[in-house]
């Protein structure tokens, strides 16, 4: 059988046959342990992961160039997961650790479970004439996108995926439609080629349909399409990217009061800092299943008190106790959350406290706002922390911590506000200009059922409040030395024999 590579992975050449008995041990050593045995998708580590592992016996694959009406998918397209991977997934790309010839080895195997190892590839789709990018098309790609729900009734109308339907896989599983202002997290890039690709071939297994089937009633035509990948392509221009090198929250100061709510003009001049959120692994119960990925933090403060915006998508809005909200979550429906996480003593050095919860040495505070349910509002809350298993609850009110939050489109919104100074020194930050302070946040989404210590999290990163002083402490600082160094002069002149 001979592979050949096509044009869908960049910079790799011309194969040679894929071996299928080198594929299988490969298979063994590196996939066996999330998609099972007999290519199932039930390894050991299955249960741990969302989504779970594909089921390569079922010959469904999720990102396929083939027409929606075909079923074996190019060989290309199986080399280009296995070299890149599936982001969003625990699906890695194995392109730094398997040579070209081993992963088409793995192409080769793989194709086995399905029966498609004595199968042809069906026809590619129909790309038609690329309509580049533009005003015009993105225009006209946004009236497609939401005209008649054609897209927004599962990816919203932010395209955010805050849908108001429970949907599921094929097999029964829960899926969550693509945030497509996130395109990290596209599954097959987001350039408008692959995602033409997506809505003509719809996704296998899931219910993301071919909008190039004439028997649909929301067809779309070859240049619709293109319009319509022109607009999602065009969603993510504006998304907070996650920027390692961006560590520290800077602080100003705020002119006129600090804002207490999320869509305070204030804000527009506070920049952005957008941190990863991994699941929480640590301790007792362990979350393996996250839903949220990142939240985005600004801050401002004045000569009393500092107010922290925290902002993460959530597909959904989670209401214990109301139907509809518990209609498409998860069973255990609880309340959204989000928490700040600070030292009770601002360190000197680079030494902070263990990030989870804290340690014996190092206390923490830990700010949490709930969202509510049907009978109750949102609610605030104060803990010291010292570990996972040394926690007091305080009371918010104590010290003046507020939170007010707010859905919309996808997204929640919530402003903490705190004074600087407490008159409790010995159980709370006191918040200092001109120094790093580390912070940490977590988020939980209720109707992924994910409640107590089963969360997403950050590491620390740093806060600063920002002097708006700027440049006077130095001048200030320079005229005493030359003043010193003047006397000094005068001193030395005087003190010589005459």
């Amino acid at each position: 059988m001979t592979l050949l590579l096509g044009v869908g992975f960049a910079g790799s050449s011309v194969a040679a046959p894929g071996d299928t008995e080198n594929g299988e041990q490969i298979y063994y050593k590196r996939c066996l342990a999330c998609h099972g045995e007999d290519g199932d998708g039930l390894g050991p580590a299955a249960e741990r992961l969302n989504p779970p592992p594909r089921d390569f016996s079922s010959g469904q694959y999720k990102i396929m160039s083939t027409a929606f009406d075909e079923m074996v998918p190019q060989d290309d397209d199986i080399f280009r997961m296995i070299a890149e991977g599936m982001p969003g997934t625990a699906m890695p790309g194995w392109s730094d650790i398997l040579s070209q010839q081993e992963m088409w080895d793995l192409v080769a195997y793989i194709k086995v479970f399905a029966g498609y190892d004595e199968e042809e590839p069906g026809p590619l789709v129909d790309y038609g004439t690329q309509v580049a990018s533009s005003p015009e098309s993105i225009a006209r790609g946004d009236e497609l996108f939401h005209e008649s729900d054609r897209c927004s009734e599962c990816h919203g109308e932010s395209g955010k995926g805050d849908a108001i339907k429970g949907l599921k896989d094929d097999n029964g599983e829960r899926t969550w439609p693509r945030n497509l202002t996130k395109p990290w997290t596209f599954r097959g890039s987001n350039s408008p080629k692959d995602i033409y690709a997506r809505v003509s071939a719809g996704i296998p297994g899931t219910q993301m349909p071919s909008f190039a089937d004439p028997d649909s009633t929301k067809v779309l035509t070859i240049e619709d399409r293109w319009h319509v990948a022109n607009y999602v392509e065009s969603l993510a221009a504006g998304t907070e990217r996650v920027n390692p090198d961006n560590t520290v929250i800077k602080a100003g100061r705020a002119e006129g009061g600090i804002p207490t709510s999320w869509d305070d003009p204030a804000w527009g001049s506070a920049p952005a800092s957008t941190f990863m959120l991994v699941p929480q692994i640590i301790a007792k119960q362990r979350h393996f299943t996250p839903s949220n990925d990142t939240v985005t933090v600004r801050a401002v403060y004045d000569d009393e008190q500092i107010a922290i915006l925290v902002e993460w998508d959530d597909r959904t809005r989670s209401i214990p106790g109301d139907e509809k909200a518990e209609k498409i979550s998860n069973p255990d429906i609880s309340e959204d959350s989000v928490a700040i996480q600070l030292p009770i003593e601002i360190p000197e050095g680079m030494e902070k406290p263990y990030f989870g919860m804290g340690d014996a040495s190092h206390p923490v505070n830990i700010w949490q706002w709930k969202s509510g349910t049907a009978e109750t509002s949102s609610s605030v809350h104060l803990m010291n922390g010292q570990g996972f298993e040394d926690i007091e609850q305080r009371e918010a009110d104590s010290i003046q911590v507020a939170a007010t939050g707010a859905y919309n489109n996808g997204t929640w919104r919530v402003v903490f506000t705190r004074p600087l100074v407490t008159t409790e020194t010995d159980k709370d930050i006191q918040f200092q200009e001109g120094v790093f302070i580390p912070i940490a946040f977590a988020a939980w989404d209720g109707s992924a059922s994910e409640a107590g210590s089963q969360h997403t999290m950050t590491t620390w990163y740093w806060l600063s409040l920002q002097s708006s002083s700027g440049s006077r402490p130095f001048f200030i600082a320079l005229l005493a030395a030359l003043l010193v160094a003047g006397l000094l002069y005068f001193w030395v002149r005087s003190a010589r024999p005459q």
